[in-house]
C-alpha cells in the first residue's frame, strides 16, 4: 500500500525507518474455531518468514515469555467467552530465543450481518532497540515540520501517556496506521489528538482507547467528505 505522507513528513518517516522492519503490524483472531491470521510484519516479529507458519492459539502461547504466558491465555479465554476485544503489554520470545515486548490493541471484528466473530488489531514491538539512539534526531527533524508539529506532536503524546510506550515507538504507531488507512499522517494524527480529547477517558480504559485509534480513519474520511 502506498505511503501517503506530506514531503517533510516522509524525510523523518525514511529517517525512522533506517532499512529496519516495520516494528508493527494487523491480526486476525476468529473466536468459533480460534482461528489466527498475522501479517508479515507480525510473522517476523516473531521470527518466521511470511508464509511459512499457519499461527494457532497453541502457537501464539509458546511464544509468549513464561512469565506473561499465563495471563495472556487467561485472557484469549475471556474474549472467547465474553466475545470482546482485548488489549495487553507482554513480552514475546522469537524463534532467534530474542525477547520483544509488544503492545497489542485490538477491536472487536464483526460479520456483514453485524454479529461478532472475532477481534482484529495490531501489535507494535516496543523493545529498546538500536534505532532509540537515534531519538534525539528524529525529534530535532520533527521539529522543523513547523506545520504538522501541532497535531503530529500531540498524538505522539497521547499515544505515549495511554500505552506507556516511547517517542519513537508512539511515532512508528501513527506511521503504520497512515500507511494501513492510507491517510495521510497528519490528519489522521489530528483526528486521533481530537477524539482522545474529546472521549473524557479515563486511563485505564484501554479497550475505548483502542477502538478510537482503530477507527480514526473512518472519522478523517467523514471530516474530508470522501
Amino acid at each position: 500500500m502506498k505511503w501517503e505522507l506530506d514531503g517533510q513528513t516522509a524525510d523523518v518517516e525514511r529517517a525512522l525507518a533506517g532499512g529496519a522492519e516495520q516494528p508493527a503490524g494487523w491480526f486476525r483472531f476468529y473466536f468459533a474455531d480460534q482461528r489466527w491470521e498475522w501479517s508479515e510484519q507480525v510473522q517476523r516479529m516473531h521470527g518466521y518468514e511470511p508464509g511459512s507458519v499457519t499461527p494457532t492459539t497453541e502457537l501464539v502461547l509458546s511464544h509468549k515469555h513464561p512469565d506473561d504466558r499465563g495471563h495472556v491465555a487467561a485472557t484469549i479465554d475471556q474474549i472467547v467467552n465474553t466475545r470482546q476485544a482485548f488489549g495487553t503489554r507482554h513480552r514475546i520470545i522469537d524463534t532467534a530465543g530474542n525477547v520483544r515486548e509488544v503492545v497489542v490493541v485490538s477491536d472487536r471484528l464483526f460479520d456483514d450481518d453485524g454479529d461478532v466473530i472475532g477481534t482484529q488489531g495490531f501489535y507494535i514491538d516496543v523493545s529498546p532497540a538500536p534505532r532509540q539512539a537515534n531519538e534525539d534526531m528524529v525529534s530535532a527533524r520533527l521539529a522543523e515540520i513547523s506545520e504538522n508539529r501541532a497535531g503530529i506532536e500531540q498524538a505522539k503524546g497521547m499515544l505515549m501517556l495511554v500505552y506507556g510506550i516511547g517517542e519513537s515507538a508512539a511515532f512508528e504507531l501513527l506511521k503504520w496506521l497512515s500507511q494501513q488507512a492510507n491517510i495521510k499522517l497528519r490528519p489522521l494524527a489530528e483526528q486521533i489528538a481530537e477524539d482522545f480529547r474529546n472521549a473524557g477517558l479515563p486511563l485505564d480504559n484501554r479497550p475505548a482507547f483502542d477502538h478510537l485509534i482503530l477507527t480514526a480513519h473512518q472519522r478523517v474520511a467523514q471530516t474530508d467528505g470522501s
